[in-house]
């Protein structure tokens, strides 16, 4: 069996160089290349083939979700671990939901994600203990019958409350750092599973539902 083969995607240029110096000491690790952001990441995948891809979550031109999103869809076979600074409940469900295996935290020890790398490899899953609280939190809700967003996605219920904040498609696109045209595709879903017309009907519906909070 070859080097397990890496792809290093984080917009922070300090970030990618000390990874990629820590990965390449281990024997059977192999970084075949790096990515400044989800753009760069699904051109280089397709370029590149990894075996596994460790993505961050909030980058320029497209995020981290979006771009697990798309390279899954012609790349089934590519795995994924989320490494981030973020551990807020929504960034966890759209990340595990777009398809990642592992979800660690760029505190942990670097034991945990040589571990987490050769596990997703292996087709297994490695999920932090501060994470896996949070997964288990979200199902204990809905077993209790909480609000569950109506078959909403995360991405789709973050955009959501961004948009009874009252922020436009630009503003929304900017802050995710989507474009703007995956901004309506997703505008266009939540309107569908709500069965609504318009974003005052959807704020209001998802509102009274409790699917969302001001």
């Amino acid at each position: 069996m070859g080097a397990i083969k890496i792809l290093i995607v984080d917009d922070h240029p300090v970030v990618r160089e000390g990874l990629f110096a820590m990965l390449s000491r281990e024997v059977d690790f192999d970084v075949v290349g790096e990515a400044k952001d989800g753009m760069d990441a699904v051109n280089k995948t397709k370029e590149l083939s990894p075996d596994v891809v460790l993505m961050d979550l909030r980058m320029p031109e497209m995020d981290g979700v979006e771009a697990i999103r798309q390279i899954k869809s012609t790349m089934p076979d590519v795995k994924f671990i989320i490494l981030t600074t973020y551990s807020d409940d929504e960034y966890i469900f759209s990340g595990i939901e777009a398809g990642a295996r592992a979800y660690l935290l760029k505190d942990a020890p670097r034991e945990d994600l040589f571990k987490a790398i050769r596990a997703v490899y292996r087709g297994e899953s490695l999920i932090q203990p501060v994470v896996a609280s949070k997964l288990l939190d979200r199902f204990s809700e809905l077993s209790r019958g909480t609000p569950s967003g109506e078959g909403l996605s995360g991405r789709e219920l973050e955009i959501l409350q961004l948009m009874a904040k009252g922020a436009a498609n630009k503003e929304i696109s900017a802050q995710l750092s989507i474009a703007q045209s995956t901004v309506k595709t997703h505008i266009a879903n939540i309107f569908q599973k709500l069965g609504v017309n318009d974003r005052t009907e959807a704020v209001t519906h998802a509102l009274k539902k409790g699917i969302i909070r001001l």
